[in-house]
């Protein structure tokens, strides 16, 4: 989740609360999901290594220079991006329960961190993944963790803190936990003002907008990310963006079929007959 920080390895960071909110049904989450990460690939081994090299040397820099609060961070950031990767719960939850002690480590030293704040609730994220009813509480807490985030640096990764609340409310459900259209609708609608030519940002507003069957917001959306798409390519370039640029493609071409569909006039079934 992440003034912006560029990330070693972009991997799937973007979309984090699609991935996250997969807690369970039990917990009543409508999680959907329509990125790479659903999708076998052959690049996907390519990620994967990448993340474990990046995440081996956060890690020897950490253990090197422990009270360094960049490389603290860095590790969390790093740790985040290998458990997306994790093959079980259990190597799921001890990569995010590294990320999340650096985190902490630094907020005990520096409470007005934004990055450690923002790691943490990303890999709080990620223990919530491994959890059943218990990862309700997880996600209050990476609300809060993403407010303080935002309060202290709204613009850190492209807007990430609105970003992931504006996907936290609109994928959390409504009773019994923190879900809000309205909210949701607020911090993506943010996220998109703040760096609106992030194409995630774009993206996630988007997507959201056919769930609410709002077509005027999704075409406007759309006509964004096409005229933003050359010169994302060119900002958002290299090894570093080959992950994101393989979701966003994806996801923009299932935007345009949704598009579609939700423009079709409604007609009764009389009408069809």
């Amino acid at each position: 989740m992440l003034a912006i920080i560029k990330c070693p390895v972009r991997l799937q960071r973007c979309c984090i609360l699609r991935r996250l909110l997969l807690l369970t049904v039990a917990v009543g989450f409508s999680f959907i999901y329509s990125g790479w990460g659903n999708e076998p690939s052959v690049a996907a081994g390519g990620f994967a290594q990448r993340a474990q090299q990046k995440y081996a040397a956060a890690q020897e820099r950490f253990h090197a220079e422990p009270t360094n609060v960049v490389a603290a961070w860095e590790f969390a950031r790093a740790a985040f991006d290998r458990a997306e990767f994790a093959t079980n719960d259990t190597e799921r939850a001890a990569l995010a329960v590294q990320g999340i002690s650096a985190c902490r480590g630094v907020l005990a030293g520096d409470p007005k961190s934004a990055p450690a704040h923002y790691y943490l609730g990303m890999n709080l994220g990620q223990l919530a993944r491994t959890k059943t009813f218990g990862a309700l509480k997880i996600v209050d807490e990476m609300e809060r963790e993403f407010k303080t985030a935002r309060v202290l640096d709204e613009h850190l990764d492209y807007a990430g803190p609105d970003r992931n609340l504006g996907l936290l409310y609109r994928d959390a459900p409504g009773i019994g936990s923190i879900g809000s259209r309205s909210k949701a609708r607020q911090h993506l609608l943010r996220a998109a003002v703040l760096a609106p030519h992030y194409p995630e940002n774009r993206l996630n507003l988007g997507e959201s907008a056919t769930r609410w069957r709002d077509l005027k917001t999704v075409q406007r959306e759309l006509a964004a990310l096409e005229d933003l798409r050359v010169s994302a390519r060119n900002k958002f370039s290299g090894a570093d963006w080959e992950a994101s640029w393989a979701d966003w493609n994806s996801r923009l071409d299932r935007l345009r079929i949704k598009a579609k569909e939700l423009a079709k006039p409604l007609t009764s079934p009389h009408a069809a007959n």
